[in-house]
């Protein structure tokens, strides 16, 4: 279990950096073991009011602190981590083990370990935006360094913004494609429904409600049936809820049989098969190396 006094570093004061911060505070972590690094002062001055945190700079923030989560977008590590490197040249061996935690997409953890002093903790993550509303996805990698206490620790702290899983690295540019990209291809989903709901007569605020609605119902249902039969988790067996529950409501030869023969015919797989492909082949070329 996480340290109650284990100080945590959040470098970064965008949206996914405000998330956490405002996550683990709702968890109950106290304001005096947080501390974030945002370079704009007028973000830095929001997010002090807001939260009564201390907003500061990367190298102020990361100092003792036992988990450095670098939060910015990925031509900005290459910075934070050189401020980190010194960090660590400079402090003695009595000084608490760092954990580096990356967020930032594409960058692999052998980047931050060739980099760092021999030996440094890193686990990369892989979240997704609905932790702004505690509702996210994370997925954890660690480093050739980080041990399973480490991890446990990182994943706590990502508990606060939602769900929590572990993947090897190398599934990583996958993740980005299912999860990382999902909210784009659901928001889309809901999009065309809205549209098909007015073309076929409906006031858009009415076809807007019942699409979200719908979505968010089902949803719900779908994550019932999960946790009822196991397979909730990354290592349980082969899920086919979702597969069960669209046949539970498909009558044979009823109106929702007939809407998804439509869906079939339009190549509906095909077409989230190919969106996923690309994203993880796109994820791939923006990989940063330590080279």
């Amino acid at each position: 279990m996480l340290s109650s006094v284990a100080r945590i570093a959040i470098i970064g004061g965008g949206n996914i950096g405000e998330a956490l911060l405002a996550g683990l505070l709702q968890a109950g972590r106290q304001v005096k073991d947080l501390v974030v690094a945002e370079a704009y002062p007028a973000r830095a001055a929001q997010l002090a009011e807001k939260y009564s945190v201390r907003v500061t700079d990367v190298a102020d923030a990361a100092e003792n602190a036992a988990y450095v989560i670098v939060a910015v977008k990925p031509d900005a590590v290459e910075g934070v981590v050189e401020v980190l490197a010194e960090l660590a040249s400079d402090a003695d061996s009595s000084s608490v083990e760092q954990v580096v935690v990356s967020v930032a997409a594409g960058v692999p953890t052998a980047f931050y370990e060739a980099k760092l002093p021999a030996g440094a903790p890193v686990v990369r993550v892989m979240p997704n935006t609905p932790m702004l509303v505690g509702a996210g996805v994370t997925a954890l990698s660690r480093g050739r360094f980080a041990n399973e206490a480490q991890l446990a620790e990182v994943s706590e702290i990502f508990s606060a913004v939602g769900a929590v899983l572990t993947v090897p690295e190398k599934q990583m540019d996958a993740v980005t494609a299912v999860s990382g990209s999902g909210p784009a291809y659901f928001f889309l989903m809901v999009e065309a429904v809205v549209d098909a709901g007015v073309a076929a007569g409906l006031p858009r605020a009415v076809a807007t409600e019942l699409a979200v609605q719908t979505m968010a119902g089902s949803a719900a249902m779908l994550l019932n049936r999960m946790g009822d039969s196991g397979t909730g988790s990354a290592v349980g067996p082969l899920d086919t809820s979702a597969a069960e529950l669209r046949a539970s409501v498909t009558s044979p030869g009823g109106t929702t049989a007939a809407g998804l023969r439509e869906l079939e015919r339009g190549g509906l797989r095909s077409a989230v098969a190919s969106a996923v492909e690309a994203a993880k082949t796109r994820s791939e070329q923006l990989r940063i190396t330590s080279e």
